[in-house]
């Protein structure tokens, strides 16, 4: 079975600098598993790696559909497993890179997805009850009924959230229990998982940095431009787009608006370090004062 090689970590961990370094090194491609990346016109706001910071590194399932388009977990592993096959039939190595958890798995435990079904009654009365009590509100229901699932979906991704608690409570058994069930296959390959550890503080200390700096390359006017031309996207609910949605309607500062997007990222960031903790096999770097450089070494060595 052939390997791949999967480098995960919460937002701002720097995975993405580590899977260059690697690729150069193993003479690999990137494939990145970051739902909101895929969409084209989201760049500043989701920390998408730029063309000088790919150094040349081919990148896959980046700018993959517009706002409007829609994109499931399935769509992704269909199309990420066509990426690894092709990267592997050319005598590259493949890296995935990234943090969203739904996606992880849905390749690292071959999980068979089933086509989602025409709209429930269910589902429009879950739609509704969102726009009376909000996003908190409903994830903190999905927190009581599928804690799993909660950990792995932002409240802001109004779909999945909606998704989950319509099958949870349709059923009885937790979304996350059903996809586990949905395994029907052993890996397809040999995933080598590895994930980047900083000390809490330094890693909320790198948040904060990091919306500084996407502030200072343009964050403000690329949402506005977004939400003009996407204003019924579910994307635009990702955070930083729907925090300065309130600052563009007046209901806040742009300093009450960034704090809220340190603050939602923070909280973000806590919810993939526990979904990802789930993954027993990983090897785990402690990043402490190494450069990208210096953890590509370790994980190679490892690996």
């Amino acid at each position: 079975m052939e390997k791949v090689l999967v480098v995960f970590g919460p937002t701002a961990s720097g995975k993405s600098s580590v899977a260059i370094e690697l690729a150069k090194l193993l003479n690999g491609e990137v494939i990145s598993a970051d739902s909101m990346q895929i969409y084209r016109g989201m760049n500043i706001g989701t920390a998408k790696v730029t063309t000088a910071e790919m150094q040349g590194i081919p990148h896959h399932l980046l700018n993959v559909v517009d706002a409007n388009q829609k994109f499931s977990v399935a769509d992704f592993k269909k199309v990420a497993v066509e990426a690894i096959s092709d990267i592997l039939s050319r005598g590259k190595q493949p890296i995935i890179c990234g943090g969203t958890g739904l996606y992880i798995d849905a390749l690292i435990k071959n999980i068979s997805f089933e086509e989602e079904p025409e709209e429930s009654e269910l589902r429009k009365y879950l739609f509704a009850e969102h726009k009376t009590k909000g996003s908190a509100w409903m994830h903190s229901r999905l927190v009581e009924l599928d804690p799993n699932s909660a950990a792995a979906i932002h409240e802001n991704n109004t779909k999945r959230v909606i998704r989950a608690l319509e099958v949870t409570i349709q059923s009885g058994i937790p979304f996350s229990l059903q996809k586990e069930r949905a395994i029907s296959n052993p890996p397809e390959f040999d995933f080598r998982m590895f994930g980047l550890a900083h000390e809490r503080e330094v890693l909320y200390e790198r948040i904060n940095r990091r919306v500084d700096v996407m502030f200072q390359q343009g964050l403000v006017e690329e949402a506005k431009q977004f939400m003009n031309s996407h204003p019924a996207a579910t994307s635009t609910q990702a955070i930083g787009y729907k925090e300065l949605a309130t600052y563009f309607s007046g209901a806040h500062t742009l300093d009450e608006a960034t704090e809220k997007i340190k603050m939602e990222t923070r909280r973000y960031a806590k919810r993939q370090i526990t979904w990802m903790k789930r993954y027993s096999d990983a090897v785990w770097i402690n990043c402490m004062n190494l450069s990208a450089a210096e953890i590509a070494a370790q994980i190679i060595k490892a690996f």
